[in-house]
């Protein structure tokens, strides 16, 4: 019998082990392990002196300060950030992380704190008009590797999807005429035009006003409530609004009446 007893109590501490929530592990640990792009302008890059910046940065950084962790970056190719942290190598991934249903099933997620729409991206001297997806039927586009926006142009039947690590290979081939338009996000293309210093111009916007959070392993609701926490009160405090506004111009926490 007392064996019997000594074994249901070692499986009750194992079970209770296995229930942690992540946020005391993150708690115990000191560090908040981020995973980013790190080549993903403004949102996730390396600025002239090499140092990892943007507003994805910055936003982390913040949630990491007020959990009272420090944050610890990963970077990592887009296609392979959700893969790592469904394998646990990373807390949290930062980096415009569409919250999809499809996402829903494997990974819980934060509040939003980005709205955003997908834009096409075409060269400058570009005569052909290209309002839709359907407009590209027959054509090549240009998309991340894992994106949603890969999703999007894989759902329209006749288009030629061409896929891309990061966003800067795929604007050069643009640009290079390799493939007809690229499909992104409307907050990025300024920028990343802006930087790669390429012949190219914002296209039409295309589909839905999307959502960003913050993913993270399921079944976490200390964590959730904690992260939830720390962007509530950025967004309280105007610290939330400061970061966006020097990246953008613009408070991006807040749903555009229409899509760029």
């Amino acid at each position: 019998m007392k064996k019997i007893l000594l074994a249901t109590l070692i499986a009750a501490c194992a079970g209770h082990a296995l229930a942690a929530d992540l946020l005391d592990t993150v708690k115990q640990r000191g560090t908040l392990k981020i995973a980013v792009e790190g080549t993903y302008p403004p949102f996730t890059f390396k600025d002239a002196n090499q140092q990892l910046t943007g507003f994805d940065v910055e936003v982390a950084t913040e949630v990491a300060k007020r959990l009272k962790v420090k944050p610890e970056f990963t970077t990592g190719e887009w296609s392979g950030l959700l893969a790592g942290l469904q394998a646990g190598k990373f807390d949290v991934v930062v980096n415009q992380v569409g919250i999809t249903d499809k996402r829903k099933e494997t990974f819980d997620f934060s509040q939003p704190y980005t709205y955003s729409s997908a834009q096409l991206i075409v060269r400058k001297n570009e005569s052909r008009v290209f309002k839709s997806l359907d407009d590209l039927k027959g054509k090549k586009v240009g998309v991340g590797q894992g994106s949603n926006y890969a999703d999007m142009v894989k759902a329209v039947n006749g288009i030629e999807v061409k896929v891309y690590p990061s966003a800067p290979e795929n604007l050069q081939d643009l640009a290079s005429g390799r493939i007809d338009a690229a499909l992104n996000d409307s907050l990025l293309i300024p920028f990343a035009i802006k930087q790669a210093k390429l012949p190219l111009k914002a296209g039409h916007p295309v589909g839905d006003i999307t959502t960003m959070g913050i993913p993270f392993a399921k079944n976490n609701p200390k964590f959730k409530q904690a992260v939830d926490k720390a962007l509530n009160d950025m967004k309280a405090d105007g610290s939330f609004k400061k970061i966006s506004l020097k990246w953008f111009g613009i408070d991006v926490s807040k749903a555009p009446t229409a899509a760029k």
